[in-house]
């Protein structure tokens, strides 16, 4: 993990492979103590990415617009998206 993307840049698949690799590295437990503390504040900040943008999915998905039939037929705005 050398260098690092920017979280905010990052799309969720993105943000859970390296969040992925970040809890094997603590599962491990074989890194220094400031390295620990690095990888478990980088690792909060990926989580925190990751449910911002299932949110953001789940809030797109309950806008979709169905006719009588159940089938899509568009969507309508989401306030703020």
């Amino acid at each position: 993990m050398s260098a690092q993307k920017p979280i905010e840049d990052m799309s969720f698949e993105e943000a859970i492979r390296e969040l992925e690799t970040v809890v094997t590295a603590l599962d491990r437990g074989d890194v220094a103590l400031e390295e620990s503390i690095g990888l478990y504040e980088r690792g909060a900040a990926l989580k925190a990415r990751c449910e911002a943008k299932l949110k953001e999915a789940e809030e797109k998905v309950a806008q979709i617009t169905l006719d009588a039939t159940g089938q899509a037929t568009g969507t309508t705005p989401a306030d703020g998206l």
